[in-house]
């Protein structure tokens, strides 16, 4: 009773991870109120991987389909939660970013993708690893990892509000390309097999085909950027995104460039085999705008489309449609053990 005081209570120097000597010391409980959104058809979920059991106060929807996902989204806002973690592929992405904002009225939460999906282009972006785990996402969360992406958003005339939400949007050889995408996860080809597998075939088809007739002949539409009336054109390929990374580190819109970026190449496209190395790379040699390669880094575009468009792996129909980059979201990154 009669010794010294000491300079500060003993016990611990705080809570969370960031005071811990080291992550395995540490038995992962958040500290941040999260909430978790999973798709049990996703492919790594269909395969049978067990997930780890979510930490005390964790809420888990499982999600039963698009029919009741504004229901599990609701529940999750109502939850007050500030961190989303999303268990499933691009496509569960896309729709759960179309669908929430419109229950997280306040203001979205941060979001952690756990890449379970036949495609995780989004979460490549981001660097998250395969099979990164709930416990991993938690710990990136609490370390404060984080990336701001905007998504593209998809609207048709008259809406207040975006359709679609997403990352990659494309039309034209776009689709195609994606309806062979599609032939390839039934055969069990996924993420970067099934990305060059599909380029591969693309290219086949392309080199070999008329140019009046299949891939090579394009498909007629009316464009127009950052408010431009659209005019009509005869285009092989559109492809936009406001990801920073895609994957085999493709850069078709140009080495070290952000923001909502778009590729739209002629049809019928000239001097293809020639083309395809720098455009693919990132690179920009002095003929190839010229040959109808183009880049452009814009804010909006106007489209009028008499097929379909692809986003995120979806095929939906045309018409007239704006498309622009919406308001950056937060999402989780791996921090350092975690990170690839």
């Amino acid at each position: 009773m009669d010794g010294p005081v000491p300079a500060r209570p003993p016990g611990p120097a705080g809570a969370g991870l960031r005071y811990a000597e080291s992550q395995g010391d540490l038995l992962v409980v958040p500290v941040i109120h999260a909430g978790v959104l999973t798709n049990p058809r996703s492919r790594r979920n269909l395969a049978g991987a067990q997930p780890t059991p979510a930490p005390a106060g964790v809420q888990v929807e499982v999600s039963r389909g698009l029919e009741t996902l504004d229901e599990e989204l609701a529940r999750l806002a109502a939850a007050r939660i500030d961190l989303l973690v999303i268990d499933g592929g691009d496509g569960t992405v896309r729709e759960v970013l179309t669908r929430a904002p419109r229950c997280f009225t306040a203001g979205m939460p941060r979001i952690a993708v756990l890449p379970s999906g036949k495609t995780n282009v989004l979460a490549h972006d981001l660097g998250a690893p395969r099979g990164w785990t709930l416990e991993q996402a938690l710990a990136s969360a609490e370390r404060g990892g984080v990336a701001s992406r905007s998504p593209l958003e998809v609207l048709r005339p008259g809406a207040t509000s975006p359709d679609l939400r997403g990352f990659v949007f494309g039309a034209a050889a776009y689709v195609r390309a994606s309806e062979l995408a599609q032939t390839g996860h039934r055969l069990g080809i996924f993420n970067n097999l099934s990305v060059a597998a599909t380029l591969a075939a693309a290219v086949l088809q392309t080199l070999t085909g008329r140019d009046d007739r299949g891939w090579r002949a394009g498909e007629r539409l009316a464009l127009g950027f950052d408010g431009e009336a659209p005019c009509e054109q005869q285009l092989f390929l559109l492809l936009a995104s406001t990801l920073e990374r895609l994957p085999m580190g493709l850069a078709p819109f140009g080495a070290g460039t952000r923001g909502l970026r778009a590729l739209t190449v002629e049809a019928p496209p000239r001097r293809l085999a020639a083309a395809l190395p720098p455009v693919l790379a990132g690179r920009s040699p002095a003929w190839l705008e010229a040959a109808g390669y183009r880049r452009h880094a814009l804010e909006i575009f106007d489209l009028r489309l008499p097929s379909s468009f692809v986003l995120d792996g979806e095929t939906y129909p045309g018409g007239e449609l704006t498309v622009r980059r919406g308001a950056p979201l937060q999402f989780v990154t791996p921090v350092g053990s975690e990170t690839p």
